[in-house]
């Protein structure tokens, strides 16, 4: 087996000392050594397949390279391995590693992975969850700096990265409204105010139509579970209403594809008959919407970005920030008919 090289064997290369190859390798050599000098050993390194010893590293500062993320099937969410690559983005720009454990929801597993990311010494952790909910970070996250990704933090300890759920209900309400659309329906995920999805969204709808100076109307507002069949027993709900809707607003697309196949049963056409825009912007689904449809996306690569960042930054504060979820807009939105 070939021997390593070595730091030693980097300096007599670059003919310089082994201080300045260690100012240089780990990015404090500014002001201390001139660029071609810094550049002398980056390529004296490059050439001899040189490699930092981050063990011996976190040996001298007491903290690795790396920042951990534990999550309840985040790996395996259709949504959140964007979450997972905004992360590994941000934390790779400035030199470090995202080692990521899935529990599964399994809490023995959720223990076990922390111990075995404090072993490993890490600047900090995510904690991150598959849908927007509401938690109190564990304690064992707390030992190091530790930022809570797609929830929020309850015991406002830790930031907390989240989507901007009330805005994207207004900005998904407003799109109608600016369309013309007057009477908008909503067939929200969840039955109750306890998901934030579901209340925050519902929220952006109510202020939107204030603010355009159209009282909320309970009629128009019905439950759901964020699923198909939803969208279809609103939208059905909604059409048998004495002055129904001219557009709905989807508290998700599983929702909207519901609705889309209840009107397509019934003969009538997105957008000339009814507009319809969701939520989620759910990849595996958009195949499915004739004509595409218009939609609100979930930012989780820029909250993945974000919550690494933060890790990054001690001194940021421990707050919420909630990041815009952008319109993306298709074909499912139309003028009220014969308007």
């Amino acid at each position: 087996m070939a021997k390593r090289p070595t730091m030693h064997d980097v300096a007599a290369a670059a003919e310089v000392s082994q201080a300045v190859v260690s100012l240089v390798l780990s990015g404090n050599s500014a002001g201390r050594a001139s660029e071609s000098t810094a550049q002398r050993v980056r390529d004296a390194a490059a050439e001899l397949g040189y490699r930092t010893n981050l063990q011996a590293k976190t040996l001298k500062t007491g903290v690795a390279e790396i920042i951990g993320m534990v999550g309840d099937q985040v790996a395996t969410s259709p949504f959140s391995g964007q979450l997972i690559k905004g992360a590994q983005d941000r934390a790779w720009r400035d030199g470090n590693a995202l080692m990521t454990i899935d529990t599964g929801g399994d809490e023995r597993l959720r223990k076990a992975a922390y111990e075995v990311l404090l072993s490993h010494q890490v600047r900090g952790m995510l904690v991150t969850l598959d849908y927007h909910r509401e938690i109190e970070v564990p304690e064992e996250a707390l030992e190091v700096r530790a930022v809570c990704l797609n929830g929020r933090d309850l015991s406002g300890r830790v930031p907390s990265v989240v989507p901007d759920e009330e805005q994207g209900g207004y900005d998904a309400t407003r799109v109608l409204l600016e369309a013309g659309h007057t009477r908008i329906g909503m067939i929200n995920i969840y039955p109750t105010a306890t998901l934030p999805a579901a209340r925050d969204r519902l929220r952006g709808y109510e202020r939107a139509l204030t603010e355009a100076g159209i009282d909320p109307d309970p009629a128009l507002v019905l439950p759901g579970h964020g699923i198909q069949a939803d969208g279809e027993h609103g939208t059905r709900a909604l059409l048998a209403l004495e002055e129904p809707p001219t557009a709905i607003f989807c508290g998700n697309d599983r929702t909207a594809l519901g609705a889309y196949q209840e009107l397509q049963n019934r003969g009538l056409r997105v957008p000339e008959d009814m507009s319809i825009v969701g939520f989620d912007d759910h990849d595996v689904l958009q195949d499915f919407f004739h004509p595409p449809l218009t939609t609100l996306g979930l930012p989780y690569l820029a909250m993945g970005e974000l919550a690494a960042a933060l890790i990054l930054d001690p001194s940021a504060p421990p707050e919420v920030h909630a990041v815009p979820c952008p319109v993306i807009r298709r074909g499912s939105v139309a003028a009220p008919k014969g308007s």
